[in-house]
């Protein structure tokens, strides 16, 4: 089928479902389906299929973009891009274990970023236009290719981590970067505070730091892994003034890729159907102090990134996140009467209502918030 008539049927759904008044649900290969805000009204939604809509637009290895419909599996892009030397730098998961795998559109949707958001800026960064199908049935472009084409109200951003909530991404253009030439992975004994005091430290400075990760193995230990990425004069100068075990290679890409997929030891309880334990996903201010909350903790992108696992109140969790500046996402697991996301401010509340209105005025699109 040909990439218009599958926008044509896709938009024949929405007038179907202004029509009949039933809500509508997009959906890619449902990677992250467990970050669905309100579970009873999807069983109850129309799902909006977008695998169908796949392949890649056009790709400009010189130029540093490439442009994708939502429907085409992330690895397929990520294969694509390997062969140029390019890469997507925020290391977006997959989450492989559910669905068929992870879509383009599902990776915008959903906003998440993997390790190396610390160092390069998360999935929001990288996009630079997209085309939405709205609540209208209408096709709307936003953005353009290239950096210098983005001006003004940038709505292709804003679908970053929108969860489909102002419509269903049909393209999105992303800005690519070269691989490094050079990696390696450090390994330093600390705390949980030393930690985080050190790698803002070192952040401070001019090195090549691509990401970083503090918990504790099972020995109780808690330990600092250090990723270096860059040119490999730089990233053997760092190595040899940073001191620390270095992984070999091997080891590191085990730990870096499980670290984003959630596959490490450490994440393997929340993974477990009905997990009792609730996942945390705490966002803070990267010079924020160890929380004191109950539970494992794991510390990622130089402190600004926080998992929690275990049963902590979830009122007490995100009055803690709030006090520190910043807020807490129950990310899986947990009870399900608990939001997944802190609902906003009452100011914010207004924004978000006119926006979502603007887009989908009957309402057919989930609400992240509950809200609509």
């Amino acid at each position: 089928m040909q990439a218009s008539d599958t926008v044509s049927a896709l938009q024949e759904q929405v007038r179907r479902a202004i029509a009949e008044r039933r809500p509508l649900v997009p959906r890619g290969g449902a990677s992250k389906r467990w970050l669905d805000p309100d579970p009873a009204r999807s069983r109850d939604a129309q799902v909006l299929d977008m695998r169908g809509h796949a392949g890649i637009v056009a790709y400009e290895p010189s130029e540093l973009y490439v442009t994708a419909r939502a429907g085409t599996p992330l690895a397929e892009l990520e294969q694509l891009l390997a062969g140029q030397g390019q890469c997507l730098p925020c290391d977006p998961p997959r989450f492989a274990r559910d669905g068929a795998g992870a879509t383009v559109g599902g990776m915008v949707a959903s906003g998440l970023s993997g390790p190396g958001r610390l160092s390069v800026g998360a999935v929001r960064d990288f996009v630079l236009g997209a085309s939405l199908l709205s609540g209208r049935a209408e096709v709307l472009h936003f953005g353009g290719q290239v950096m210098k084409n983005v001006a003004g109200f940038d709505v292709s951003r804003l679908l970053a981590g929108s969860m489909g909530s102002l419509g269903a991404i049909l393209e999105v253009s992303l800005k690519v970067l070269p691989q490094p030439r050079a990696q390696a992975t450090l390994v330093f004994d600390m705390d949980e505070r030393q930690s985080i005091e050190q790698v803002n430290q070192w952040c401070a400075r001019p090195l090549p730091i691509s990401a970083s990760a503090w918990f504790a193995g099972h020995d109780g230990r808690g330990r600092l892994h250090l990723r270096l990425r860059g040119a490999r004069a730089a990233v053997d100068a760092a190595c040899a003034g940073l001191g620390g075990e270095r992984l070999d290679e091997a080891q590191a890409e085990v730990l870096w890729a499980g670290l984003r997929e959630q596959e490490l030891d450490w994440f393997a309880p929340s993974w477990q159907p009905a997990a009792p334990e609730t996942l945390w996903r705490i966002a803070v201010p990267s010079t924020t102090p160890p929380l004191g909350l109950p539970g494992p903790t794991l510390v990622e992108w130089g402190g600004t990134l926080r998992w929690l696992r275990g049963d902590a109140d979830a009122g007490l969790v995100r009055e803690v996140a709030a006090r520190a500046g910043g807020h807490a996402t129950r990310f899986r697991g947990g009870d399900a009467a608990v939001p997944v996301f802190t609902p906003p401010s009452p100011a914010l509340q207004v924004i978000h209502r006119r926006v979502k209105s603007s887009f989908d005025p009957h309402g057919l699109f989930p609400d992240c918030f509950g809200l609509s």
